[in-house]
């Protein structure tokens, strides 16, 4: 914790500023300090707060939006579509998936968002389920 705090002296000497002229800012309450005994203290953080830069990077956040749309499908093949999305997201992954089924037009759209590789995995999903030769698109009709 001591290489995050900073002397007056220090501070100038970061700054390029006289060790008066970071007093008054204390002073001004324009940069945060802690008084231990008859010394001040200055964090880091506080630090880059006045002078408006940040040493620490901060990480950088990816997230994929992707809209799939499937025509000619009922009721029960929506269902079951929208039950294997759900189902493919794992506990740890971060993937959301909603669904929206129009039956006027017998089409559902699956709104999927999240990280990339996980986004491609259930995207990659769909494609084998909707192309593949199963019977999960299939209903039983009973002739008669």
């Amino acid at each position: 914790m001591q290489d995050d705090m900073y002397s007056v002296e220090q501070v100038a000497a970061l700054l390029g500023l006289h060790v008066r002229t970071v007093r008054s800012y204390i002073r001004s309450g324009q940069l945060n300090a802690v008084r231990i005994g008859k010394q001040y203290r200055i964090s880091r953080s506080d630090l880059e707060q006045l002078t408006g830069t940040q040493q620490s990077r901060t990480t950088t956040s990816v997230e994929v939006s992707s809209i799939v749309q499937i025509d000619g499908v009922d009721r029960t093949a929506a269902d079951r579509l929208s039950t294997l999305a759900l189902a493919s997201v794992t506990a740890g992954q971060t993937v959301r998936i909603q669904s929206a089924y129009d039956e006027t037009q017998d089409r559902l759209k699956l709104i999927v968002l999240g990280p990339p590789a996980e986004t491609a995995e259930v995207l990659q999903l769909l494609d084998s389920v909707l192309n593949g030769q199963n019977a999960l698109l299939t209903t039983d009709r009973a002739d008669g």
